[in-house]
């Protein structure tokens, strides 16, 4: 692992990326609330079980290097969703398998309040 910063709460880079030292927390947790124009205080508020240290330290790194965790953070988001396309993609049949299943014994009229549910759902779209 590779030390980024010099500051007491160090933020380091794992084969996960950049993340709060000492914990599983990435950068780029922090800036999808960044980018979801989350207040300060609630961006902290989803961060419980780190100090108000590490918190006040990882928001001033992701200040301080904007630039390059905002290009981190465009390639992992292109990476999830190019491995949730993948996977769909692989599990279209068996999906579409397992929805022609008859209810479970025993569960057949939740299964249809169920099945009512979906066709409102989807036809509110």
């Amino acid at each position: 692992m590779a030390l980024v910063s010099n500051q007491p709460t160090k933020i380091i880079r794992t084969e996960r990326g950049l993340v709060i030292a000492g914990t599983r927390i990435t950068l780029y947790q922090f800036m999808d609330y960044i980018h979801g124009r989350y207040a300060r205080s609630l961006i902290r508020q989803h961060f419980p079980q780190i100090t108000d240290e590490q918190f006040e330290a990882t928001m001033s790194y992701i200040e301080a290097n904007r630039a390059e965790i905002e290009a981190e953070y465009q390639m992992v988001v292109k990476n999830d969703e190019e491995i949730r396309q993948y996977w769909e993609e692989q599990n279209r049949e068996c999906f579409a398998q397992i929805a022609q299943l008859p209810p479970p014994p025993g569960l057949e009229k939740a299964w249809a309040k169920l099945q009512a549910a979906k066709a409102r759902l989807e036809s509110k779209l």
